[in-house]
């Protein structure tokens, strides 16, 4: 399937360059406003200009594999209107993996090696970065892509029961670009609302607190039994829009 994806990208050599570039622009005009920003400051929220990069890289690097490994959301509702989903039903393969990674984004796979280089250009920069610290990051960034895959999964069961996808995941992302900054920088009660209740904190900024050695070791914890529960959660939310698909025939 993603050498499918691979090949129809490519049809269009032209629109893929400049879907490239648009990521490209996109992501170094937030780069230059907080530059810009650190001309007059010299911390946001308690952080230096170095550990607020950080953040950012982390948030582009977590948003673009989760978009790499998803795009196939953004197509699922055609296959619900059209009758479509009912071939996806009686093919041998499980349902819930096609419509999650049919679709695998190779422009967004492109993004991620200069993400990785410079997440491990500013951690040079941190002092005294610990082997644990940087272990706790690693496992923080792989249990946000766990509580992006349940995400994606609420928004194809609402799509079954619905038929509408696009205001999901539209306010999906937007909620999710509020951790493209420290989370500190929110007032109560918006700063727990987005940790706690819309884990944007969990996703974004939990994983750079912990290389910066200043999450608590509870919060650890409790990050892991919420992406676990909410992965829960959201595969039984799943089975109930199947049992509640009809298809378009009937």
């Amino acid at each position: 399937m993603t050498s499918q994806s691979v090949q129809i990208f490519f049809v269009s050599r032209l629109g893929a360059l400049l879907f490239l570039g648009g990521k490209i622009l996109r992501f170094l005009f937030f780069f230059g406003f907080l530059l810009l920003l650190f001309t007059k400051t010299k911390v946001l929220a308690g952080y230096n200009i170095n550990e607020v990069i950080l953040f950012y890289f982390t948030f582009n690097l977590i948003d673009s594999a989760t978009q790499m490994l998803f795009r196939e959301v953004y197509r699922f509702r055609d296959y619900i209107v059209s009758d479509n989903f009912d071939l996806i039903l009686v093919k041998p393969v499980n349902a819930l993996f096609r419509s999650l990674f049919g679709w695998t984004d190779i422009l967004d796979f492109l993004t991620l090696g200069p993400f990785i280089l410079m997440i491990i250009y500013v951690m040079l920069k941190i002092p005294h970065l610990t082997v644990f610290n940087l272990i706790s990051y690693i496992f923080l960034i792989i249990n946000s892509l766990l509580i992006a895959t349940s995400f994606h999964i609420i928004v194809l069961s609402l799509a079954i029961l619905t038929t509408e996808i696009d205001h999901a995941i539209m306010i999906d992302r937007d909620i999710v670009g509020m951790g493209k900054i420290p989370i500190d920088v929110y007032t109560e009660p918006v700063r727990s609302l987005i940790t706690f209740v819309l884990p944007v904190g969990i996703m974004m900024s939990f994983p750079v607190r912990a290389i910066l050695g200043r999450l608590n070791p509870s919060l650890l914890l409790f990050s892991v039994i919420f992406s676990i529960s909410l992965l829960i959660v959201s595969t039984r939310f799943w089975h109930y829009a199947l049992n509640k698909y009809t298809s378009a025939s009937s």
